[in-house]
């Protein structure tokens, strides 16, 4: 077993992949349809106010000590980079960058955690599995989107720099929460990810209100389709995905839990043409087809140390 990975019921393992692989490809839908009816900061302050208080009220239930300052003193700064930070960067660069660019661009989330992830270059490019992965997925996504993809123009090089600049945040705080806050988070699992949440929320409430976002939305006219949604939000992309990786990252390799960031554009994409009537182009079929062998080339990497040590 290296140094990333523990001991997991692998049940459990492949819930948690189901949860980041086709709950988050979801929420980009959902995320859409919400912000019908809630301006973007408002709607942050909603989803991560309502599930980091659900997940309080799960760690108090389960007897965990979630006022341990300790705790509290490591999550709130990995909830305000890992999702305040994350999350307003893709809000400001959809102001100067196409919705294609940025899919493209998230998806180099993947790239950034395993070149950070410094203590596991050893075991992530000792052959050339893991490199021919991370660029083939990062072709996979360019084809995804080829048809519809916008270079920037004018002021665009600022939204690609904001953008990226969340991704690092996003990558940064992966690997801290993998390396660092496992030791308290062991102990308090609900209630580390739960402070991370409301620090989040409070967060866009503040912004909202210095921005002038919360005193103009007239809460009776919001429909409820984008009610139903925001509640999606919360349940399955915060409280069920978004738990599924902060575990994922303290039981398997940083670089086999970040391909979310190949798989989501996959099948939002399947998602799209299966209920959205959306037409995939042959384009779009090659670039699936290099995504899927992509993360069979990065997870079977994992799969054949895991073997290799056992002869």
């Amino acid at each position: 077993m290296s140094a990333e990975t523990k001991k997991a019921p692998r049940w459990e393992i492949l819930t948690a992949y189901f949860m980041i692989y086709v709950v988050w490809g979801s929420t980009y839908f959902f995320i859409g349809e919400a912000m019908d009816g809630f301006p973007p900061y408002v709607l942050g302050g909603l989803r991560f106010t309502a599930a980091g208080a659900l997940l309080l009220g799960v760690a108090i239930a389960c007897r965990e000590n979630p006022f341990d300052f300790g705790l509290m003193r490591i999550s709130i700064p990995c909830g305000m980079v890992m999702l305040f930070a994350d999350m307003t960067a893709i809000m400001l660069a959809q102001r100067y960058i196409s919705s294609s660019l940025e899919a493209v661009l998230a998806s180099s989330t993947m790239i950034w955690i395993t070149l950070f992830n410094y203590r596991s270059w050893r075991y992530n490019f000792r052959n050339a599995r893991v490199p021919l992965g991370l660029v083939g997925g990062l072709l996979g996504v360019v084809l995804l989107y080829i048809h519809e993809l916008v270079l920037p123009e004018g002021n665009g090089e600022y939204g690609v720099i904001i953008f990226l600049m969340g991704m690092l945040a996003w990558s940064i705080g992966s690997l801290f929460i993998k390396y660092r806050a496992s030791a308290h988070e062991n102990v308090n699992a609900w209630s580390g990810t739960a402070w991370q949440m409301l620090a989040a929320g409070l967060a866009f409430w503040a912004v909202s209100a210095a921005t002038g976002e919360v005193q103009d939305v007239h809460w009776t006219e919001i429909p409820w389709h984008a009610w139903w949604n925001l509640g999606y939000l919360v349940l399955f992309g915060s409280i069920l995905a978004y738990t599924s990786y902060v575990w994922l990252l303290k039981v398997r390799p940083a670089t086999e839990v970040a391909t979310h960031a190949y798989a989501n554009p996959f099948i939002a994409i399947i998602l799209g043409a299966c209920f959205g009537n959306e037409h995939i182009t042959l384009i779009q079929w090659l670039g699936l087809a290099i995504i899927l062998v992509s993360l069979v080339l990065i997870n079977g990497r994992h799969k054949h140390r895991r073997r290799s040590r056992r002869v």
